[in-house]
């Protein structure tokens, strides 16, 4: 059964049903990075084929974002730790490592899903305002962009992943 995608799993336990599409998509994410990367190595994290964004950025990037937007799904706005987070992602970082980039997304996948557990899905049509312009969103929109664009960027870096390893293999 394990085999199986993350969504052909059944209902996860104490996510609201409107919200499960947006767990799977993020559990499915956590299990792709650990999977495919796995034997990546951390000095190819930086390499921009193409001038494409390195692995480094997206692996910041995926656990940035699902940090801002589950914190606007909240109604509150960034922290400074949070600003500046998102300013030094793609910030070449040579003492960082692919395991602690994997094990700083996989934390924001567990916030993620306790925050979805704890979700009233009478909230979820709520507007919400993003970043200092307030611009306007909803609860469930926020969520389902979490999960669609930690899919996108998850696409990208595997991509990215494969062309880089190739220079070495």
């Amino acid at each position: 059964m394990s085999k199986l995608e993350v969504w052909l799993r059944g209902p996860l336990p104490d996510i609201p049903p409107l919200l499960q599409p947006v767990a799977h998509a993020l559990l499915q994410a956590e299990e792709e990075l650990s999977e495919y990367l796995s034997d990546f190595p951390d000095d190819l994290l930086w390499q921009r084929p193409a001038k494409v964004a390195s692995v480094a950025f997206h692996l910041q990037h995926l656990a940035g974002v699902l940090d801002r937007i589950f914190t606007y799904a909240r109604g509150e706005s960034l922290t400074e730790m949070q600003m500046q987070n998102l300013k030094s992602e793609g910030v070449e970082n040579t003492e960082i490592t692919v395991q602690q980039l994997i094990e700083g997304f996989n934390k924001q996948v567990e916030k993620a899903i306790f925050q979805l557990k704890n979700t009233d899905e009478a909230t979820l049509a709520e507007v919400r305002g993003v970043g200092r312009a307030k611009i306007p969103s909803t609860v469930i929109g926020l969520l389902f962009h979490a999960a669609e664009h930690t899919t996108r960027h998850l696409g990208q870096l595997l991509v990215t992943s494969k062309v880089v390893k190739q220079t070495i293999d």
